[in-house]
């Protein structure tokens, strides 16, 4: 038997959402400088930054342990200010068969939404879910946020 899911959370910022859709599909490298204390480092191994077939590489902590992933840019919607990134080598790989991480702005009205969808196949039935790993999101999300609404202050 193979346990297939799909979590998912929606974060409201208040903060511009073309600038946190521009940090994820053009310069992920810039997230280690909001959130220093879950992003590391990451490197674009291949590929152009904003296109399809782009390979990322990251250096993370989750819930306490230093983390790789590398990433390939699966999608990246303009219109739709959405990125897929397909999880191909990692830590999250020894627990998940299959990872895709989705990160979508969805506008509101006086804030903006970042939704979150992590869909995956795990490893052993038994094993646990991507709960962590979505609350590492959420944690990012917000040191994206402060970042910017303390730039704004300025």
């Amino acid at each position: 038997m193979h346990i297939t899911g799909k979590l998912e959370v929606e974060v409201d910022i208040n903060c511009h959402g073309d600038i946190f859709h521009e940090i994820f599909s053009t310069r992920p490298h810039d997230v280690s400088t909001m959130s220093p204390e879950n992003i590391h480092g990451c490197d674009v191994h291949d590929g152009e930054c904003g296109k399809p077939g782009a390979i990322i590489f990251w250096n993370y902590t989750l819930d306490g342990k230093k983390c790789v992933a590398k990433e390939l840019v699966e999608a990246v919607d303009e219109e739709k200010k959405m990125v897929r990134f397909k999880i191909i080598e990692g830590d999250l790989l020894k627990e998940f068969k299959s990872f895709t991480l989705v990160v979508q702005v969805i506008p509101k009205d006086n804030i903006t939404g970042v939704r979150w969808t992590a869909e995956f196949e795990k490893v052993h039935d038994e094993g646990h879910y991507p709960t962590k790993l979505i609350d590492f999101c959420i944690a990012v999300t917000k040191d994206i946020e402060a970042h910017h609404l303390k730039d704004d202050k300025k």
